[in-house]
């Protein structure tokens, strides 16, 4: 697999480029815990109401086990304490729910954001390094030797700009179909540029 083009402008923008989707990565990730834990703070009254109901609910229970236990009227004055708990019970579950709807939205939203950011970019560069790794795999398996660049020079010969191939020569045409190997280097090599890869030395 060739993760990296061989011509060093090119190499150098693709690793600045990966760097930087590692840290914009990174960078929302941050943004996106501090989101969290902003949030979380609206959760706190919601908890601390439930812990306070609770431990009145325990409190209640407690008094109206000892007055129930108050020989004939334990019973009938223990009642309101039963009705008491349940309310102060009924305060801490709204104050739990509250608290957990809070956690639920903060979580969500710091994971939307994180997700969001991260894939504003990498949509745009992951395809485009996909795309030159399996170019440039590929065309790399043809690189070998001076001979294996006849295909690149004929797909320059098909695809390259007039003005460039003039460039090259008056008659790269007739010069690939000689086999003249300095028009065929020159003509392989404006392919192999565009695919991240430098052509074999030419011998002599």
């Amino acid at each position: 697999m060739t993760w990296y083009s061989d011509i060093p402008a090119r190499r150098a923008r693709q690793i600045a480029g990966d760097l930087w989707l590692v840290l914009w990565t990174l960078l929302w990730i941050w943004v996106a815990v501090r989101l969290h834990e902003l949030i979380m703070n609206l959760a706190t009254p919601g908890a601390a109401i439930a812990s306070g109901a609770r431990d009145l609910a325990t409190s209640i229970d407690s008094a109206g086990e000892s007055i129930g236990g108050i020989p004939l009227v334990g019973e009938t004055l223990g009642t309101p304490f039963d009705g008491m708990s349940a309310a102060a019970r009924s305060i801490a579950d709204a104050g739990q729910a509250e608290a957990d709807a809070v956690a639920t939205l903060a979580m969500f939203l710091s994971v939307a954001l994180a997700v969001l950011a991260f894939a504003s970019f990498a949509a745009f560069w992951i395809p485009i390094r996909i795309a030159f790794m399996r170019r440039a795999t590929a065309a790399q398996r043809f690189v070998d030797a001076n001979e294996d660049l006849d295909l690149f020079a004929l797909r320059a010969l098909a695809r390259q700009p007039l003005h460039v191939l003039a460039r090259i020569s008056d008659d790269p045409a007739g010069a690939w179909r000689r086999g003249e190997q300095p028009i065929i280097h020159a003509l392989a090599s404006l392919e192999l540029r565009e695919e991240g890869l430098r052509p074999p030395a030419l011998p002599g």
